[in-house]
């Protein structure tokens, strides 16, 4: 058995496949409950689909995009692609059709893998614009001109059983160097630019970090994450490459339905998925009435408690064990089965975690493995292990990585995992990546003397009042939207101001359950201009405000309506806010907020 490192995704794939060919490779929900694929099956079924992209006119080095939402076919489709020697362009299912053309346009792409006849309907306005593209194949159902993806699979066993040496040897052919992946940054402003990643980026991110994530056969990873977005993608790379099955089901609204299903033991997601989690569990005994909210509390305080001293290599005494026993019966073990009750631990990323969740869910024996990166450095940079994190940062550099601090306090980044460049914009390249190969990340950051990794915030996020403080405001924003499940986002402003304003989104299925449990009439639109929600989130903003300086507490705030959207556009792709967009759109209301 080999032990030197893969170089390329193909020969990671076909490594897995040879080493444990009857084992789980991947689970995805049908009609009738979860199917499973041994790494024998998947093994066939990718090569299916290789010989058959080859078949029907693909060369080495092109480029086949997915437009398809998480589930194994994706996964199937994208390892298809690159073992044809092509590469992967990603598009979000969530694209307007002008996008998805601009995305297939500058790529370049001969070939589209659509997800169904509805996807594709939605590009019939804007055909004349898909640039290079001559072939289109449908993973469920039928569309004129499109090839069925079991006709593909079925031309692909056809020609493989025709010339199998030429067509293993077009995967073999692959180098390192190889494009593997033209992931196209979401943007918080301007045109999205084509992130490049080869085979040994992707390669070298999965032996950064093979020995601090807790995966191996016996594990499972659940994986709803986009596949189209760098984190969801190389996760699964990652799982890949270790053995572990991953189960795929990418619709958030079965998420819990499949935890308990599959019964994970690792769940990557993004800080989102854990403050709604928390503010449900928090929701849900306030509901319970005042005792059932004071047992809730109590046990929480108790579980963070006993989260510092074991972080802290602490005593933990009997009274503190004994009281850790009574939470843990009382709610931390149901939080545990809400989430299958096998998990070991969960991966964060993608934009930071408040403290108080990781702290959290850390009491629940659930501990939170934060990490960072970018697409521009194959999405994992620096990691938390199981045996040694600190809550409040992103870990430390992965193997073959350098992370240093510039002058500015800009973080940078260096090693095997970073791009080569944007697709065809050797300007922008240059903006980010200097003589050194240094890729400079627009956030700010510090490490510490052990070098654990803490983000602040995207440079160009960094308020100064007029007063000139500096201020951070993802840390305000994550705590308001940790702290009840109906905040759905929150931009603090200020920059050039004299103190902190807000502007505060609120989630109508969270409204909903509010006004049920304090007995409010009306639908959630109506609620939304009603003076008992203002002031119920006047409270959840004092509560904030209290754990602040006074500096970086919020004075007052207007609710944001309506609430952002990727569709709208004030909402990135990886969910992010687009800052300017939002603070330009809503002038008038923020301008309100500063009388003079």
């Amino acid at each position: 058995m080999r032990t030197d490192p893969p170089v390329t995704v193909v020969e990671s794939f076909r490594r897995r496949v040879t080493a444990t060919p009857r084992l789980l490779a991947w689970q995805h929900r049908t009609k009738t409950g979860w199917e499973d694929l041994t790494w024998r099956d998947a093994g066939q079924r990718v090569r299916a689909i290789s010989s058959g992209l080859t078949a029907l006119g693909v060369k080495p080095g092109e480029r086949v995009a997915i437009l398809s939402g998480t589930r194994v076919e994706w996964i199937l489709a994208a390892l298809g692609i690159l073992s044809a020697g092509a590469a992967i362009t990603t598009i979000y299912p969530s694209n307007t059709p002008e996008e998805c053309a601009f995305v297939l346009s500058d790529s370049g792409s001969r070939a589209l893998i659509v997800e169904n006849p509805k996807q594709l309907a939605r590009l019939e306005a804007v055909r004349a614009g898909l640039g290079e593209l001559a072939h289109i194949i449908l993973i469920d159902g039928a569309a004129e001109g499109a090839v069925p993806w079991h006709d593909l699979q079925r031309h692909g066993k056809e020609a493989y059983a025709t010339d199998p040496e030429v067509m293993d040897g077009i995967g073999d052919a692959v180098k390192p160097g190889d494009l593997a992946a033209l992931i196209y940054t979401s943007g918080t402003t301007g045109q999205p630019k084509g992130v490049m990643l080869t085979h040994d980026n992707f390669t070298a991110a999965c032996v950064a970090v093979e020995q601090h994530l807790p995966l191996e056969p016996i594990d499972k990873q659940f994986m709803f994450l986009p596949l189209s977005h760098s984190f969801g993608l190389v996760t699964t790379f990652v799982a890949m490459h270790l053995g572990a099955p991953t189960a795929f089901d990418g619709d958030i609204d079965r998420l819990i339905q499949g935890l308990a299903e599959v019964r994970p033991t690792f769940l990557p997601a993004v800080p989102r998925v854990f403050e709604k989690v928390y503010a449900k569990v928090a929701d849900k005994a306030r509901a319970g009435g005042e005792r059932r909210f004071a047992v809730f509390q109590w046990a929480e305080g108790v579980g963070r408690e006993w989260s510092k001293r074991t972080r802290a290599g602490q005593r933990i005494g009997r009274r503190l064990t004994v009281k850790y026993a009574i939470a843990n019966r009382l709610v931390f073990r149901k939080v545990r089965a809400a989430f299958g009750g096998r998990i070991r631990a969960f991966a964060s990323g993608g934009a930071p975690l408040a403290v108080e969740l990781a702290e959290f869910f850390h009491a629940c024996g659930i501990p939170v493995m934060e990490g960072y990166g970018l697409t521009e450095s194959t999405a994992i940079s620096t990691v938390n292990r199981l045996e040694d994190f600190v809550l409040g940062t992103v870990g430390r550099a992965g193997d073959g990585l350098d992370v240093k601090i510039a002058e500015d306090g800009e973080v940078l980044i260096r090693g095997r995992t970073i791009t080569p460049g944007y697709w065809n914009l050797p300007d922008a390249t240059a903006e980010v990546l200097d003589a050194e190969g240094w890729l400079h990340t627009g956030d700010v950051g510090e490490i510490d003397a052990r070098g654990f990794l803490k983000i602040t915030d995207r440079k160009k996020n960094l308020i100064i009042t007029s007063g000139g403080k500096n201020i951070a405001p993802a840390k305000i924003e994550n705590r308001l939207k940790a702290r009840v499940p109906w905040i759905a986002e929150v931009l603090v402003h200020g920059d050039k101001r004299n103190y902190l304003t807000a502007l505060i989104a609120l989630d109508p299925e969270g409204l909903a359950s509010l006004a049920r449990r304090e007995g409010w009439p009306g639908d959630p639109d109506a609620l939304l201009d009603d003076a008992r929600v203002r002031a119920q989130l006047q409270s959840v903003v004092a509560e904030v405000n209290a754990g602040l300086p006074k500096f970086e507490t919020i004075k007052t705030f207007a609710l944001w309506k309506p609430a952002p959207s990727v569709e709208g556009g004030e909402l990135t792709q990886s969910l992010k806010v687009k800052r300017k967009v939002a603070e330009a759109r809503h002038k008038a209301e923020l301008d309100a907020l500063y009388p003079s």
